[in-house]
């Protein structure tokens, strides 16, 4: 197969280039349906991955510009681990996966696309999903809309008694 046709990711590709931290300006936006925010706390958001590796790949991404662990206040630690226990528990519901990698990459070396912001990956995985596609061309299939998995995780990040 030469060719792959996801003409929705084209509005990706031709992001004119910023300057400054990508996630920062994200915190900016009016509209959170529009850059893919799911749900904002006082100390992190969580975000809609725009280049997922698989559906429902979504982020928790500190407000504060900070770069490492140890430079976290026990109150962004604390709500951190709710975050993330909260965006588990929507991915397991929407997307029933069979495994899920939960992770950071800090620097350039360790595979980070935005150097510098602290943030963490939630990537639902399934039985062959890192199939032939992967492993001989460098390519990743996603099969569903980012605007489709947005209406589906939505309404998990809205229930107070949640958190």
């Amino acid at each position: 197969m030469d060719r792959i046709y996801a003409p929705w990711r084209s509005k990706y590709f031709s992001l004119p280039h910023e300057e400054g931290c990508l996630f920062c300006r994200l915190q900016q936006a009016e509209r959170d349906e529009e850059i893919g925010i799911l749900r904002r706390g006082a100390h992190w958001y969580v975000v809609l991955n725009i280049f997922p590796y698989t559906n429902g790949h979504i982020m928790v991404v500190a407000v504060r510009h900070i770069e490492r662990l140890g430079e976290m206040t026990p109150e962004e630690g604390a709500e951190l681990v709710s975050l993330l226990a909260v965006s588990e528990r929507a991915i397991d519901e929407v997307y029933r996966p069979e495994g899920l990698n939960i992770g950071v990459n800090r620097g350039v070396s360790a595979g980070a696309g935005v150097v510098g912001h602290l943030h963490f990956h939630l990537c639902p995985r399934w039985p062959g999903d890192t199939n032939f596609m992967t492993a001989i061309s460098e390519t990743r299939v996603v099969s569903e809309d980012l605007e489709a998995s947005y209406l589906k995780l939505k309404p998990h990040f809205e229930d107070e008694d949640r958190l």
